[in-house]
C-alpha cells in the first residue's frame, strides 16, 4: 500500500510540474490570430484608387467568406479599430453574396469552384482579395497565405493586383514569401 501511495504521489508531483510548465509557456498564437493580423496590417499597406470610399471618413469593409472563426476573430481583435484614419469594418459573406462595399475580401479554403465564384465576383473592383488555398493564385487571388518553415506567410501576384488599380507598398512586398508577376 505504501509503495501504491507513493506512486501516486509521484505521478501527482509530476503531473502538477508538468502542468505548471506548460501554463509558463506562452500559448502559441492560433493561425486565425495571425492571419485576422495580418488582414489589418495588409490595410496599412495598400492604397485604394480615388472612389473607393464614398466619403472621406467612410469604414474600411474587411469581408471573410467560408471562415466564420477568422470573422469573428477580427472583429474581436480588430473590429472598430483604425487604419489611416478609417474605421474597420468586418463583414461575413456566404456563397452567392456580393463583395461590393468591401475593400478586402479574404476567401477561406473552399471547394476550387466556391473560391473561383468569390474571386470572379470581386474582379474588375479594387477590392484586395486574400485566400488561403494551394489553387488560389492559379483562380486569380492577389495574395494567398502559405505555411513555410512552421510560419504563416503569404505570397503576392503583381498580375491579379494591376487590373484592381490598388497598390501594394514595397514593404509589404519585401516580407513576401515570394512575389510573382514582377514585370
Amino acid at each position: 500500500m505504501a509503495r501504491l501511495s507513493r506512486r501516486v504521489a509521484a505521478g501527482c508531483l509530476a503531473l502538477c510540474l508538468l502542468t505548471a510548465a506548460g501554463m509558463a509557456r506562452p500559448q502559441v498564437p492560433l493561425e486565425s490570430e495571425v492571419k485576422a493580423a495580418y488582414l489589418y496590417k495588409f490595410a496599412t499597406f495598400v492604397e485604394w484608387p480615388e472612389g473607393s470610399f464614398a466619403r472621406p471618413d467612410s469604414v474600411l469593409q474587411i469581408g471573410v467568406a467560408g471562415n466564420d472563426a477568422l470573422a469573428d476573430q477580427l472583429a474581436r481583435t480588430v473590429g472598430g479599430r483604425s487604419v489611416n484614419g478609417r474605421t474597420v469594418s468586418i463583414r461575413k459573406l456566404r456563397r452567392g453574396e456580393s463583395p461590393a462595399g468591401l475593400h478586402i475580401l479574404f476567401v477561406g479554403a473552399h471547394d476550387r469552384a466556391a473560391i473561383g465564384d468569390f474571386l470572379n465576383a470581386a474582379r474588375g473592383q479594387s477590392v484586395l482579395t486574400v485566400t488561403d488555398s494551394d489553387q488560389a493564385l492559379a483562380l486569380g487571388s492577389m495574395v494567398n497565405f502559405v505555411v513555410a518553415g512552421q510560419r504563416l506567410r503569404f505570397e503576392v501576384a503583381l498580375d491579379h493586383v494591376a487590373p484592381s488599380r490598388l497598390r501594394i507598398s514595397a514593404r509589404m512586398l519585401a516580407a513576401a514569401l515570394r512575389v510573382a508577376g514582377v514585370t
